[in-house]
This record gives structure tokens, sequence and C-alpha cells, in this order.
């Protein structure tokens, strides 16, 4: 089987400089002298004035003379009937840019060799660049006739390529027309598709795929694609349908399962995800990435006992340990077990999942105030993790901040503006941590950059929405934040906690109880439980203040808010 256009498509449409030598596979261990000197047929009669031309050749090559190497090519490829002459030509035109002379080059190429696949693939280049609709029909047809096996993956690279030069409508209409030529060949009808989803419009990609499903309704490729495209424009279910027909068709195809996996659990098809799971570890009860899918499915479902002997099965497989143990970890870990969770993140760091558990671990040192053993695996990480340089020093900052050196934690965070001045999560930081050194105005001037960013950033509009009303008057801006937050993500508990808040500066008592005690049951933290505390003490239920209270601070004897409540309101019992 012929092989498509290779690196030469690259040096028409990306505008790479390369040598001329390396523009054929065949010849890309010459040297920049060998590849200028033409291979004419040594029993071709070359007179005095072409062996002339193409010493001189020779020589402007050896001198990187190319503009007078091409013209010496191309005026020997006139008078000799060898095709390979106007070849090396057509590469060295190609390589300094200059159409006309190529497309003269290719002209006599094509004449003296009419069905050469390299001429005509480099002819289809040439018309794409110069949108000659006449001629790109012309020779892809010519290919597809010669190559009809290799003619997809061909042309799905020249797609992929041309994608951000503009040259997707040209392609699509030309590939049109050869449809029009062949109107039987799925193939075609399929990177039509292909084009019109790189040019977003996905009704015609639809249509098109649904044609070559007509024709071939059990290409699994054309399948996939189909239900790829219906998820871009949110149609799950049909997505769904689309994928549970491949899987039937090819039931041992692992990204098949995958893809159906993601679409099941995006759709809240649990069950049958788990069935499907279930199929597979039938087959093979040691399938790692099975057990371990099984395991997120039942966590995403709340069923934490059913996940973790899912994940305990999975250690056994050494791909999938690390991961395994992370999330056993984390299920320790929202137990309120911080010892055996910061086991399992040992582990985990230990078994190749190695950042990301050194970083759950070091969050959990710094909640214990085990301070001095978070400040030496964060040096640790520094040395290991250098790509990760940022987050760590994120992490640095925040390990400051339980110091309360929030100074020095302030300073780092802008210290780390300098590199990345736009980044959301160092502006989040910076912005908390100016709260608490009542750099207000910083506070209000790095949220209102991410949400300059991203309007819809729910933790910048509640942060914000929060600051103002807790820290100023400035109530009826607090509540367009709140409120807007509030309509994008109505269950986050710590913005429910938020605008109750705001009804208790405004005075309105029971509304901001109402707010509070769902905030609480959603996600039952100190801070929530300090303002739930606050407003039965303010409205006089000073007992069942005091008896909400007193069980959790007992709990959680050195939590900031809660010691703050105690201190303003039961210090002097």
């Amino acid at each position: 089987m012929k092989k498509w256009i290779g690196i030469a498509i690259i040096f028409l449409l990306s505008g790479c400089a390369v040598s001329p030598e390396t523009a054929s596979e065949t010849e890309s261990k010459m040297t920049p002298q060998e590849a200028l000197t033409p291979r004419v047929n040594t029993n071709t009669v070359i007179d005095e004035e072409v062996l002339y031309l193409l010493m001189a050749a020779e020589m402007a090559g050896q001198r990187s003379q190319y503009d007078l190497a091409l013209d010496a090519y191309l005026q020997a490829a006139k008078r000799v009937d060898d095709a390979r002459i106007a070849e090396r030509a057509v590469k060295i035109g190609m390589f300094i840019k200059d159409e006309k002379r190529t497309r003269e080059a290719l002209d006599i190429w094509l004449a003296k060799d009419s069905e050469n696949l390299p001429a005509r693939k480099f002819a289809v280049l040439l018309a794409i660049k110069s949108a000659d609709r006449k001629s790109a029909v012309e020779n892809l047809d010519a290919i597809f006739m010669d190559d009809p096996a290799g003619f997809e993956s061909g042309m799905l690279e020249i797609i992929k390529m041309v994608e951000k030069e503009d040259r997707s409508q040209f392609i699509f209409d030309v590939l049109g027309d050869l449809n029009q030529l062949h109107p039987d060949q799925s193939s075609l009808l399929f990177l039509q598709a292909v084009v019109a989803s790189v040019l977003h419009d996905n009704d015609l990609a639809q249509q098109k795929i649904s044609q070559v499903l007509e024709l071939q309704p059990d290409w699994n490729k054309a399948i996939i694609f189909q239900a790829q495209l219906a998820g871009r424009s949110g149609d799950m279910v049909k997505a769904r349908q689309y994928l549970e027909k491949a899987v039937k068709q090819a039931p041992n195809d692992k990204q098949l399962r995958k893809m159906l996996l993601e679409v099941l659990v995006n759709t809240g098809g649990f069950d049958d995800a788990i069935k499907l799971c279930q199929s597979v570890l039938d087959d093979n009860p040691d399938d790692g990435e099975t057990l371990f899918t099984m395991a997120v499915i039942y966590i995403q479902q709340n069923q934490v006992d059913k996940a973790e002997g899912y994940l305990e099965k999975a250690l056994n497989s050494p791909e999938w340990e690390g991961q395994a143990s992370f999330y056993l970890g984390k299920i320790e870990l929202d137990k309120q077990r911080p010892e055996k969770a910061l086991k399992w993140f040992e582990r985990s760091a230990s078994s190749g999942y190695g950042f990301e558990a050194d970083m759950a671990a070091v969050s959990i040192l710094l909640n214990q105030r085990a301070l001095t053993d978070a400040e030496s695996r964060i040096k640790k990480m520094e040395s290991s993790y250098p790509e990760h340089h940022l987050r760590i020093l994120m992490m640095k900052a925040e390990m400051y901040n339980h110091w309360g050196k929030h100074q020095e934690a302030y300073e780092l965070l802008t210290q780390v503006m300098k590199d990345a001045p736009e980044n959301r999560d160092v502006l989040y930081a910076r912005a908390l941590i100016a709260e608490r050194l009542d750099k207000l105005d910083v506070v209000e001037a790095d949220l209102l950059k991410i949400l300059g960013k991203n309007p819809d950033d729910v933790g910048a509009l509640n942060a914000l929405g929060y600051t103002l009303t807790d820290r100023t008057q400035r109530f009826e801006e607090a509540e367009t934040y709140l409120l807007k937050a509030l309509q994008l993500q109505p269950e986050e508990a710590v913005v429910i906690d938020s605008y109750g808040w705001l009804q208790f500066k405004r005075g309105k008592h029971d509304l901001a109880l109402e707010y509070l005690k769902k905030a609480f049951e959603k996600q039952p933290e100190n801070e929530i439980a300090a303002h739930i505390a606050e407003v039965l003490w303010v409205i006089g239920k000073e007992k069942e203040a005091r008896e909400f209270f007193e069980p959790i601070f007992k709990k959680f004897p050195e939590d900031e808010y809660l010691l703050k409540f105690k201190n303003r309101f039961l210090s002097g019992e």
C-alpha cells in the first residue's frame, strides 16, 4: 500500500524552514550536495548544455544558493526526458516557497510521468495553497483511484494540518466535488463530516455522518464520531444510544467501553454503568481500570463501603495502586480519620501518584498543625516536582497562613503573581489572605479581576459577596454577587451560608437562620456553625445557641471560627 503525503506536507503548509535534502523520506540521510544532485538515468543521453545546467545546480546547492539551483534544475528538466530532475526542482521550489516555478516544474514532472503518486500529492498541496479547486479535485481523484485504502488517513492528516490556516471550507467543497464523482464512497462522506465539524457546523456534520451510516451501518468509527457529535451538541441521550450500539458490535473495545461509561455516568445511568463494568469483570476479575471505575461510580452514588471494596481490589494492580490508594485516603479523610488518610496518601505517593498524594498529605499536616513536618515535605516537593512550582508555592503560602504569618503569605503570593499575573488560583488565594490583613481594596481588585475573565466564577462571586457583607455596609452589591452565585450553584453550602449571613447583617434573623441551617445540613462546617450560634444568641435564644455550640466546640476546640464566637459571647461566663 502506498503511503500518503509525508513530511512534504509540513513544508508547504506550516512554513517551516527545512533544507531541501529532507523533502523526501528516501533521501533523508543524504548530504545537501547528494540530495541536490539528480539521479539521472545513465542510459539517458545528456548533451553538454544539460550537463552544464546540472553542474551549475549542484554548485549552487553546495553554496545554499537554492534560487539558482531551482532555475538550473528547471531548465534541465525541460531538456531531459527524466522526471526525477523535475522532481528535484519541485522540492527545492517548495522549500524556497516559489509557487510559480514550483508549479512549472510540477507540470513538467506530471507530463513526463502522469501516474506518479508523489507528483499528484505535491499538486494537491499546491492546489490547496492557491485555492485551485479544479486542480485539487483532479489530483485527489487520481490519488483516490490509485490508493483508495490510504486516501482517508492521508486526507485526515491534511485536514488537521490546515485547520488553523483557513483552508477547511475549501477542502469541504473539494470533497463535495469528489463525492459527486464517487457518490457511493462512505469514506468521502466521512471526511466531509470531519471537516464540517472542524468548521463548527455540527448539524452539517451530523447530516454527513448519517449518510455514511446509511451506506455502511456497522462502521464503528462512524458510529463513534456520531456519538461525539451528539455529545458536543449536548444530546447525551443520543450519544449513549450510539455508543451502546457500537459496544454491542465491538464488546472488547476498551476505548468504546470507556466512552460509554463516561456518558452513562454523565447521564446518571449508574446502574447500566455498573452492569457494563461487571460484564468486563466477569471475564477479567483483576482488571484494575474497571475495578477503579466501579469504585468511582459507587463514590458518586455515596455508596462508600462498596467503593472501598473495589478500591482495595484495585490495589493489586500495579498500574492502579497509586490512584486506588489516593481515593482510599480521601475516603478516610471524609470520615474524619486523618491519620489513616495520611498513610494511604503516603502509599499513593510511593506507588507513582506522587504529587497529588504529597499535596494531600501536606494539607492534612497543616490542618493538624504539624507545621514543621509540613514544611519539611514542602521543601522535598520543591526539588522533586519543579514542574509544579506554582502550586507548591501556593501550598507554602497556605502554610504561612496556618502559622499566622499572613503578611509572609501575602508577600509570597504577590511575588508569584509577577510570573502568573492572570492565574485565577493565585488571585483567589491572595484575595483571601488580603482580607485577613484588612487589605479590602486588594481583595476586591483581585476578585474583580477573576470575574472580569469569568463572570460566572462562583468561588469569586461568593468570596466578594461575603467580604462585602461581613466587612462593609455595601449590602446591595453583596446581594448582587451572592444571588448570581446561588443561581449558578443553588445547592452549594458555602454560598447558602454567605447569603444567610447577609440576611443576618440586614436584620432579617428568621430568614438568616433558615439559610444557615440549610447550609449546615449540607455541609456541617465550623464557620457555618459559628454563624448559626451567633444568630441564635443575638435574637435572645442563648440557651439554644449554647446547646448547639458546645458539642461542636468540644470536638474542635482550636477552630478559629468557634473560638471567635466563644471569645465574643461566652468569655464572661
